[in-house]
């Protein structure tokens, strides 16, 4: 950038003791929102609410952003972290049953099922499923989300069902590896 410092990614971890600044907060609003807004929506179930909760959670970001600690996670995490908290104050205001609220502040107020460790679930596999090379990745999609038998699927494709079974076998080997490196405990 002319006449300034590149900006940092919005999931590098910062100098110790900093905080997290304007600029990372404003990337990390560019970068991060996409996968944020994903997740809010798989677990509300609405693109408004959804949209609503990632605009709280950085704003909820800027007014705390002196008690970000780089040496507990990255920006990331904790922005996660922020908007998992909203969704779990968003799903405990939902299972309380009041009417139908328009506004993220009525939502606060009422409790919500909590399906936010299910969408948060749903998001570290799909995460962990893009690291898998697409043989791995297409043969656990096929027996695992679309509900193939193995020899069905060596039908389909044309690859002898020993090989399915061993890319089965190696790709949840990785699945496994991919999700450790997240934190998953399932």
């Amino acid at each position: 950038m002319p006449g300034g410092t590149p900006p940092r990614p919005a999931d590098s971890r910062l100098a110790p003791g900093a905080n997290a600044h304007e600029a990372d907060l404003r990337d990390a609003f560019v970068t991060l929102r996409p996968e944020l807004l994903r997740l809010a929506r798989q677990s509300l179930g609405s693109t408004h609410l959804a949209e609503e909760t990632v605009q709280e959670t950085f704003a909820r970001a800027w007014r705390s952003r002196s008690q970000f600690d780089p040496e507990m996670g990255t920006l990331r995490t904790w922005l996660f972290s922020i908007e998992r908290h909203l969704l779990v104050d968003l799903a405990r205001a939902a299972a309380r049953g009041s009417a139908t609220p328009t506004d993220l502040n009525d939502v606060l107020e009422q409790p919500v099922p909590d399906n936010t460790d299910r969408a948060v679930s749903a998001w570290q596999v799909e995460s962990a499923l893009k690291k898998l090379g697409p043989k791995h990745r297409m043969v656990l999609v096929e027996i695992y989300f679309r509900g193939r038998t193995s020899k069905e699927l060596a039908e389909v494709t044309g690859i002898p069902e020993g090989t399915i079974r061993s890319r089965l076998y190696y790709g949840l080997r990785s699945l496994r590896t991919c999700l450790e490196e997240v934190g998953w405990s399932q």
